[in-house]
């Protein structure tokens, strides 16, 4: 079938004023990589929008390459840039968000979009993508199949929002009354490093790495457990990229993640874009991480450049930092279960999420069935 047999574009319209950064929408406020919704910064100043229902789809119809996806859960409104897709009749909805979560619709919709350096969507031509004909029940249960992967991340990220928003109280309760007196300069009671490109000529930059390479459009606020691309000892070697250690915490210093924080799950090495700051005995990663996290704005506000936003390692430096070393410590013995049990999670999620898009259309196809599946993990 083709995807017109099975969903509309909805034509729904909601007043502006009954919108909130909860449940507005737009290209800048959905995550790449189906990594679903944030709340919007701001609102738009018309008086009308396009709007959305519980159990409608809506992606990004900007770039599509970004996969940007999400299942709604709530009434609201969104940008002309979000296609909002609504299931017909005879398709499970949950069922048609998984045959837009597919790798191949992006693919498709990727190339049959129009435009170079602001690419959008062909609307007929996204109707007309091929999708597999299945009935409601064999719809229904590869739905409830994928939900059942995607709800399990849903529990670990609520489970880590829940212990970072501990440790980040417990933080502000022990630093938040320190004096000028109290502070020291980043720079003076940590090492900083920022990263290289190695050659692009080079062979193993692109194939046999094993190495990740962070970029700073990638630095996502937790822990980066893989990238987009690998490289080897030989690419650093011949570049003036630094091989960081475990747990080194990350910034971003240019473009959009411009004040981003992150923090290595293993060894890696990243771009010239990101500063990375090396925890040592006295300054352990888990009070660095929470300190980035609340600089986030401090280092947004400094950020100079029109085309690009930038800040540089000399500011990062400059940055104040507590000197009660003991304080710290306490942190650290108090938290460090915290970023564990977080760092096992945000672990897990990736295994998830690539069980999920491996078998996706693998189930879309009819190259297995749900039941093929259960009778493999019995």
């Amino acid at each position: 079938m083709k995807l017109k047999d099975i969903a509309v574009y909805a034509k729904d319209r909601i007043e502006t004023k009954d919108l909130s950064v909860h449940n507005y929408i737009s290209t800048e406020n959905m995550m790449s990589e189906k990594g679903g919704v944030q709340n919007a910064s701001s609102l738009p100043s018309i008086s009308f929008t396009s709007g959305f229902t519980v159990n409608d789809v809506l992606t990004s119809n900007i770039r599509p390459y970004f996969r940007k996806i999400w299942f709604s859960d709530k009434v609201g409104g969104c940008s002309n840039d979000v296609l909002v897709l609504r299931a017909k009749g005879k398709c499970n909805p949950k069922f048609l968000y998984y045959v837009l979560s597919d790798n191949r619709f992006f693919d498709y919709s990727t190339a049959s979009a129009k435009g170079t350096k602001m690419p959008r969507g062909d609307k007929s031509a996204i109707m007309e993508y091929d999708v597999p004909n299945f009935d409601i029940t064999e719809q229904t249960k590869i739905a409830n199949f994928l939900s059942s992967l995607d709800d399990k991340i849903a529990l670990n990220q609520r489970i880590n929002d829940n212990l970072e928003e501990q440790a980040e109280n417990i933080y502000d309760k022990l630093f938040h009354n320190e004096t000028l007196n109290e502070l020291v300069d980043l720079g003076d009671v940590i090492q900083t490093t920022s990263g290289g490109t190695p050659r692009r000529s080079n062979p193993y930059f692109y194939e046999g790495g094993t190495l990740n390479w962070v970029k700073s459009k990638e630095l996502n606020g937790t822990f980066i457990i893989n990238t987009e691309e690998l490289i080897t000892d030989i690419a650093i070697t011949k570049s003036a990229a630094k091989i960081l250690p475990e747990n080194s915490v990350l910034i971003a210093m240019y473009g959009a993640t411009v004040g981003e924080h992150a923090v290595t799950s293993k060894q890696m090495a990243c771009n010239q874009a990101v500063c990375a700051l090396l925890p040592n005995n006295n300054y352990p990663y888990s009070y660095l991480f929470m300190f980035a996290k609340r600089k986030k704005e401090e280092l947004i506000n400094k950020a100079i450049g029109s085309a690009q936003q930038n800040i540089s390692q000399i500011l990062v430096k400059q940055l104040l930092v507590s000197k009660n070393v003991e304080l710290i410590k306490k942190y650290d013995l108090i938290v460090r279960p915290f970023f564990e049990k977080i760092k096992k999670n945000v672990m897990e999620n990736e295994d998830l999420s690539q069980i999920r898009d491996s078998l996706l259309p693998k189930l879309m196809s009819g190259e297995i069935s749900v039941e093929e599946i259960n009778d493999l993990h019995s």
